[in-house]
């Protein structure tokens, strides 16, 4: 069997494909990555053993440019992607029997799969933008009010023509060329029926938010052996249990000064503090030797080895500190984010923090509540019921579909 995966976005969207990708090559298939082309997502997939093939600019370029995304650069952003979709996924999928795409918004990447006759599956790894008929966009059972259902449809029909105004004329331009009919609704035929959510159901309750027919996996987890470096584990082995901040992806271009509220507040607790440089740039304040800064490292083994972590809410990250059993303060910044931070502070294995741009007062707060003691009980139970078998269980349904025993997802 020969596989193609495709996202485009961040190190959230790309580890959970490395995931898969090395699970599908551990069952005997054939396996192809696109992805955007920065240099990091080139080295996580050499580690799961697939080469990745370049689609579109790289997402450092568009997250941390000179200026902060824009409107006017997401109409430009969303035509050039779907272009990018059609020459590299049509040449990627020669030979393939099922593509499978995530990211970003996908468009083009079904209608390649049309084109070429073969399955298509749509996966996400939450639920905010999943049509419903009882919740509105971005919003989540029990967490935000819930207008007349007329309100709501009205709302949806709005959200699907947002998408078409971004990827609607580009998407049938191409398949006109494909000699393929338009698309109405680009958000739909992007979606299917039967989308498959690669996400733990206790990190992310996601029963009844959808009216979908959604396939639920558990997490796509990149096994991590890696170990720690050596100037790290002298830092770690040097005093008490650091707490640990880090926000992956996200620039904190709202925060410029996160950094010395971070170590301000971290102290202030008497704990040393570890922290993640990331695309935000984080850097020591200061030569004292209680701060450590790291790059990328093996977060599954240093997790567990944190008096806590705080950190934006990706679901990468959620789902690593989650099975670490590690005490998790979550500032949450866009999109499904604060989904997350809403899952942990509901199971009781950490704090969500209100608002995007903390506070030394909000953080010291914060910190004071997810040290306690009871957090770290809560956080090692729940630890024990993650589920670690979602590459399994999806490389599985992707076997099962193409030998034609399991049920379609291309609708």
């Amino acid at each position: 069997m020969r596989v193609l995966l495709t996202t485009w976005g961040s190190r959230g969207d790309v580890e959970p494909l490395a995931g898969l990708a090395s699970r599908l090559l551990e069952l005997g298939a054939e396996v192809r990555v696109c992805a955007p082309p920065d240099e990091e997502f080139v080295e996580l997939l050499a580690r799961a053993g697939v080469p990745l093939t370049p689609l579109g600019p790289s997402v450092r370029s568009v997250v941390n440019g000179a200026k902060p995304p824009s409107a006017e650069r997401a109409f430009q952003l969303a035509p050039e992607l779907v272009a990018a979709r059609y020459e590299t996924l049509t040449a990627a999928a020669e030979g393939c029997d099922v593509l499978l795409a995530t990211g970003l918004m996908p468009a083009g990447a079904r209608s390649v799969a049309e084109k070429l006759g073969i399955r298509y599956v749509l996966a996400c790894f939450h639920t905010a933008g999943l049509p419903s008929s009882k919740y509105p966009p971005l919003s989540r059972p029990g967490h935000a009010s819930s207008p007349e259902e007329t309100d709501i449809k009205a709302l949806w029909e709005q959200d699907a023509q947002r998408v078409n105004a971004l990827y609607g004329e580009a998407e049938n331009r191409h398949r006109a060329e494909l000699g393929l009919p338009p698309v109405d609704n680009v958000r739909d035929y992007v979606f299917t029926e039967r989308p498959w959510l690669a996400a733990d159901p206790a990190l992310f309750p996601w029963q009844d938010h959808t009216d979908l027919d959604v396939v639920v996996t558990g997490p796509w987890i990149l096994p991590d052996e890696r170990p720690l470096p050596a100037d790290l584990e002298t830092f770690l082995q040097a005093g008490a249990e650091p707490v640990y901040v880090g926000f992956g992806s996200m620039a904190l271009r709202t925060s410029p000064d996160f950094a010395r509220v971070a170590v301000d507040a971290v102290r202030a607790q008497g704990r040393r503090v570890l922290l993640a440089r990331g695309w935000a740039g984080l850097a020591a304040v200061d030569d004292r030797d209680d701060c450590f800064v790291v790059g990328e490292v093996n977060q599954q083994a240093l997790f567990r080895r944190v008096a806590a972590v705080v950190h934006h809410g990706g679901a990468g990250t959620t789902t690593t500190a989650a099975l670490a059993g590690a005490p998790q303060l979550v500032v949450p910044q866009i999109a499904d984010q604060p989904y997350w931070a809403a899952g942990v502070a509901e199971l009781g294995i950490g704090v969500a923090h209100d608002g995007a741009t903390p506070t030394y007062d909000t953080l010291s707060a914060a910190l004071t509540t997810v040290l306690a003691p009871g957090i770290r009980e809560r956080a090692r139970a729940v630890a024990g019921t993650i589920r670690t078998d979602g590459t399994t269980v999806a490389a599985k349904l992707l076997l099962d579909m193409v030998s034609g025993e399991g049920r379609s997802t291309h609708a």
